[in-house]
C-alpha cells in the first residue's frame, strides 16, 4: 500500500480522534467525574466484615486497605497547596477570633462555622468585634471563617459522641480576649478589633445579662409547682426584649448591688461569718457593726464612690443591708456557684450521688451532698454541691432528697448510675431507706460503697446495736483528743516504747499508726486491740497528774475516755467486731486497690458470704473463742468482767434470771452483728452491682490477666441504653480485644480506667468509651488523680476550721468552691428581677440593742 499524502494523513487522524471521542462519551456518559474516567475502581478488600461500622473496619485484623488513586491535579489545587505551610495534608482551619492563634492542626478543639442564619450570624460578628467581617454575607462567613470551642460557654456545646461535637441551636460566642494585643503595640495584628462606643458596649453587656437571666428564670419556672406556672400554652414564641440604655439611677443601683455581692463573695471565700458579735453579750445602748457592715464601711473609707454616695447622709446606726436582703443575696450567690458545677455535670450526662456524714450547721443537722462525673477532659471529679437539711423521718428525708436534686438543682436522676452514703453511727438505717426509695424509681442508680470509706468501718457504723454505736463514738473521741495535742502523742509514744521494748519493730509501727487517721483503716479494730493497754495507761497518767503540765480540759477528757475504754462492754464489743470483720478485711481492701483488685474482689464475694454463713451456723463455738479473748484483754487491763449496769438494774426484781455474761453478749451482740453484716453485703453488692464490676474486664490490664478470654457483653446488658451504638457492641469488643492482644512488645497495657479513657484512639471505640465512663463514676471506684477529689477535702477543712454556730450553708459553698468563676452581672440582674421591691434604699433604723435585726434574720 502506498503512503498517503500529508493532507490525507491529517484527515485520517482527525477522523480517528472523533471516533475515539464518541466512544468515550458512550462509555462515560455526562455526570461521571474525571477521576472515574481516569482509573477503574480498586478491588474490594478481602473478607470485608459487613457487621462493623466504617470506623472499626480499620481495626479489623483481616482488613487490608487499598487506597484509591488521587484525582488529577488542577492549577487551582496546586495554587492551594502552595498556600499550605507544611507541604502536604489538609488546609488547617484558623480561628477568626481576635488575639486567638489556634488552628485545627495543632489542637483537638472543635471548630464551628459561622451560621447561615442572618440574625445569629450578625450576633457572632458583633461579639467578635472584627470590623473586616461586617461587610461579608452570611454565606461568605459560613464558607471561609471558623471559631474554636474556646469562645463558647460549656453549656452551649453538645457532644453527641466522643468524636462528634456540635453547637446548640441558640449558641452565641461570648468568650473573647480583646485586650492582650495592647501589651505589645508593635506587633502586626492581622485581625483588626473594632472599637465600640459606650452605648454599644452597654447594649452588648445588657444582652448577655438578659440571656443569662432568661436561662436562670427558665430553670426556676421549670422547677416551680404547676399551680405557679404562668406560661400560656397557646402563646407564640416570646419576643426578645430590646436592650434599653440604663438611666443614671439604674446604673448606680446596679453598681451598688455589685459592691454588696463582691463583699459577700469575699466573706464566703475567706470564711468570714456575717455576724461578728453576739447581740446578747453587748451592753445596752451600745451599737457595734457586724462583719458585713464593717467591710462596707471600710470600703467606703477606701474610696468606693458608689457606696459613699449611697450612705454619706445616713446615720451611724442605720442598717446598710438588712439580714433578709443578705440572705436573699447569699442564696443567689450559692445558686450561681452551684450552677457552674451542675452545668458540667449535665454536659457529662451520667453522674453518681455521694453524701457525707451528717454535720451540725448553726444548730441544725445537714447532709453534705457531692456529685461524681467525668468531665470533658476525661477526668473523674467529685465536687461538693450543697447541704440538704436532715430529717428524722427517713420517708420524708427520701422525698426531700429526691425533690432537691431533681427540682431545685435540676439534675435528671435518669442519668444517675450510683449512690453511696457515708454516715455516722445510728444514721445508716435511715439512709438505707433513702437508697431503697431511689432504687425503686431509678433501678440503674446502684447502691454501693464509697471509695473514701473503708468497708469495715462502714459496716461497723451500720450495725444496729447501741453498744456498737457507743464504741465507735468513743474510738473517734480518743483519736480526736490525741490528734489535738502533740504533747499527748509524745506521752503515748513513751508509753508504747515501754510496753514494746522487747518488740521495737511492732512499737515503731504503732507509733506511726497513731500519728495518722487510724480510725479509717481497714484493720481499725486489730490496731485498737494492740493499742488498748498503751491508751489506757497514757490516759490514766494524764488524768492523775497533779502538776500543771496538762490543762483542765485535757485532764478531764482523759479521765472520761479512760473510764470508757476500761468498761467491759466496750472491750467485748471491739473484740467481737475485730473477729467478725476479719472475714471482710481483705475483700474491703481490694475494693480500694487497683482496678484489677476491684474486678477480682467482685468474684470473691461468694467466698466471703460462705465464710460468714458458716460462722452464723456455728455461732456458739465462735462466740466462745471471742469471749475468751475479751476476758483475757480485760484481765490485762485489770477490768472486772460483769454485765452492763443497765441490764443488771433491769433484772433486779427477777430472781429467776441466770443470764451469764457470755450468753448475754452472744444474744445481744454477736448474733445480730453477724446477721447484719451478711445482709448488708448482699444489699450493697447486689447482682446488678456485681455485673457492673465485672465489666471492669474492659480495662486492658485486667483483660491481659484473663488471657484476653473475656465476655463483657454478657455483663453490659444493664448499660445497653447508655451506648451510642449498642448493635455493634459485640463486634467492637472483639476489635478492642484484638487491639491489645496483638499490641507491640513495647506497648504497656493501661492499668486503670483513667489511663484507658485518655488513650488517643479511644474515640474509635464509642461503646467502650461510654461503658468506661459509666464504670468510672461508680462510687466504689477511687479517684485516680487526687487533685480532682478536692471537694471532700475542702468540706472537711471548712467543718474543722469553722465553729458550729458560725457555719452557714450558703457561705460554705462559696468557701469550698472558691475557685469557681463568679458572674457579678448575672447575680445583680437576677436579684433585681427577683426582688424589684428590695432594690430601693431602705431607711429602716436599727434600735440600739439590735433586737429587730435578730428577728429579721
Amino acid at each position: 500500500m502506498g503512503t498517503l499524502p500529508r493532507s490525507g494523513r491529517a484527515r485520517c487522524i482527525v477522523g480517528r480522534r472523533r471516533l475515539l471521542s464518541r466512544r468515550r462519551v458512550a462509555v462515560n456518559p455526562p455526570g461521571r467525574s474525571q477521576q472515574c474516567r481516569a482509573a477503574s475502581p480498586p478491588p474490594p478488600p478481602p473478607y470485608p466484615p459487613p457487621f462493623l461500622p466504617p470506623v472499626l473496619l480499620l481495626l479489623h485484623p483481616t482488613y487490608t486497605h487499598t487506597p484509591a488513586p488521587p484525582p488529577p491535579l488542577r492549577p487551582a489545587d496546586l495554587k492551594g497547596q502552595r498556600r499550605q505551610s507544611g507541604g502536604g495534608g489538609t488546609m488547617p482551619n484558623f480561628c477568626a477570633a481576635p488575639n486567638c492563634t489556634r488552628k485545627s492542626t495543632q489542637s483537638d478543639l472543635a471548630f464551628f462555622r459561622f451560621p447561615r442564619d442572618p440574625v445569629r450570624c450578625q450576633r457572632w460578628v458583633e461579639n467578635c468585634r472584627r470590623a473586616d467581617l461586617e461587610d461579608k454575607t452570611p454565606d461568605q462567613l459560613n464558607k471561609h471563617y471558623r471559631l474554636c470551642a474556646k469562645h463558647f460557654e460549656t453549656s452551649m456545646i453538645c457532644r453527641s459522641s466522643p468524636y462528634r461535637t456540635v453547637l446548640r441551636d441558640n449558641a452565641v460566642p461570648t468568650i473573647f480576649d480583646l485586650t492582650s494585643h495592647l501589651n505589645n503595640p508593635h506587633s502586626r495584628h492581622r485581625k483588626r478589633i473594632k472599637e465600640l462606643s459606650e452605648d454599644e458596649i452597654r447594649t452588648l453587656k445588657q444582652q448577655k445579662i438578659d440571656e443569662a437571666f432568661e436561662r436562670e428564670q427558665a430553670t426556676q419556672e421549670l422547677n416551680e409547682s404547676n399551680e405557679q406556672n404562668t406560661v400560656s400554652e397557646e402563646g407564640g414564641e416570646e419576643q426578645e426584649e430590646e436592650a434599653v440604655p440604663l438611666t443614671l439611677e439604674e446604673r448606680e443601683n446596679k453598681d451598688y448591688l455589685k459592691s454588696l455581692f463582691e463583699i459577700l463573695i469575699l466573706m464566703g471565700k475567706q470564711n468570714i461569718p456575717l455576724d461578728g458579735h453576739n447581740v446578747d453579750e453587748l451592753p445596752e445602748g451600745i451599737f457595734t457593726s457586724d462583719n458585713f457592715q464593717a467591710l462596707l464601711e471600710y470600703r467606703i473609707n477606701a474610696g468606693d464612690e458608689v457606696l459613699r454616695k449611697r450612705f454619706e447622709m445616713t446615720a451611724v446606726n442605720l442598717e446598710y443591708c438588712s439580714k433578709t436582703q443578705q440572705k436573699q443575696m447569699l442564696e443567689i450567690c450559692e445558686n450561681c456557684v452551684r450552677e457552674e458545677t451542675l452545668r458540667e455535670v449535665r454536659d457529662a450526662h451520667f453522674f453518681s450521688i455521694v453524701t457525707d456524714e451528717v454535720v451540725d450547721i448553726a444548730g441544725e443537722e445537714h447532709l453534705p451532698v457531692l456529685v461524681r462525673f467525668v468531665d470533658d477532659s476525661h477526668n473523674l471529679r467529685e465536687e461538693f454541691i450543697g447541704f440538704l437539711p436532715y430529717e428524722a423521718d427517713p420517708e420524708i428525708l427520701a422525698v426531700k432528697f429526691h425533690t432537691t436534686i431533681t427540682e431545685k438543682w435540676g439534675l435528671n436522676m435518669e442519668y444517675c448510675r450510683g449512690q453511696a452514703y457515708i454516715v455516722s453511727s445510728g444514721f445508716a438505717s435511715k439512709m438505707k431507706i433513702v437508697a431503697t426509695r431511689l432504687l425503686e424509681k431509678y433501678p440503674q442508680a446502684v447502691y454501693t460503697l464509697c471509695s473514701s470509706c473503708a468497708l469495715n468501718v462502714w459496716l461497723a457504723k451500720s450495725v444496729p446495736v447501741v453498744g456498737v454505736s457507743n464504741a465507735m463514738g468513743t474510738i473517734e473521741e480518743v483519736c480526736c483528743l490525741f490528734n489535738q495535742s502533740p504533747q499527748l502523742l509524745v506521752e503515748l509514744d513513751n508509753t508504747i516504747s515501754v510496753l514494746f521494748q522487747n518488740n521495737e519493730e511492732k512499737g515503731n509501727e504503732l507509733k506511726e499508726i497513731c500519728r495518722s487517721q487510724w480510725t479509717g483503716r481497714h484493720d481499725i479494730f486489730e490496731v485498737l486491740v494492740d493499742l488498748m493497754q498503751a491508751l489506757v495507761l497514757c490516759l490514766d497518767a494524764v488524768s492523775s497528774d497533779s502538776s500543771i503540765r496538762w490543762n483542765n480540759f485535757i485532764a478531764g477528757r482523759a479521765f472520761v475516755l479512760s473510764s470508757a475504754l476500761t468498761d467491759f462492754d466496750f472491750i467485748v464489743t471491739i473484740v467481737i467486731l475485730k473477729n467478725v470483720l476479719s472475714f471482710t478485711r481483705a475483700f474491703g481492701k481490694n475494693l480500694q486497690g487497683q482496678t484489677s483488685d476491684v474486678f477480682f474482689a467482685a468474684s470473691s464475694l461468694t467466698a466471703v458470704l460462705h465464710s460468714l454463713n458458716e460462722v452464723m451456723e456455728n455461732i456458739e463455738v465462735y462466740h466462745e473463742f471471742w469471749f475468751e479473748e475479751a476476758t483475757n484483754l480485760a484481765a490485762k487491763l485489770d477490768v472486772q468482767i460483769k454485765l452492763p449496769g443497765k441490764f443488771r438494774r433491769a433484772q433486779q426484781g427477777n430472781l429467776d434470771s441466770e443470764v451469764t455474761s457470755e450468753n448475754y453478749y452472744k444474744e445481744i451482740l454477736s448474733v445480730p452483728t453477724v446477721e447484719h453484716i451478711i445482709q448488708e453485703l448482699k444489699d450493697m453488692f447486689s447482682e446488678q452491682h456485681l455485673k457492673a464490676l465485672k465489666c471492669l474486664s474492659l480495662v486492658p490490664s485486667v483483660m491481659g490477666q484473663l488471657k484476653f478470654n473475656t465476655s463483657e457483653e454478657h455483663h453490659a446488658d444493664m448499660y445497653k441504653k447508655d451506648l451510642p451504638n449498642p448493635d455493634t457492641l459485640s463486634a467492637e469488643l472483639h476489635c478492642w480485644r484484638i487491639k491489645w492482644k496483638h499490641r507491640g512488645k513495647d506497648i504497656e497495657l493501661p492499668a486503670t480506667i483513667y489511663e484507658a479513657l485518655h488513650l488517643p484512639d479511644i474515640k474509635f471505640f464509642p461503646n467502650v468509651y461510654a461503658l468506661l465512663k459509666v464504670l468510672c463514676i461508680l462510687p466504689v471506684m477511687k479517684v485516680e488523680n487526687e487533685k480532682y477529689e478536692i471537694g471532700r477535702k475542702r468540706l472537711k477543712a471548712y467543718l474543722k476550721n469553722t465553729l458550729t454556730e458560725q457555719r452557714s450553708s450558703n457561705l460554705a459553698l462559696l468557701n469550698i468552691n472558691f475557685d469557681i468563676k463568679h458572674d457579678l452581672d448575672l447575680m445583680v440582674d437576677t436579684y433585681i428581677k427577683l426582688y424589684p421591691d428590695k432594690v430601693e434604699f431602705q431607711e429602716d433604723f436599727i434600735p440600739s440593742n439590735n433586737s429587730e435585726v435578730a428577728e429579721d434574720a
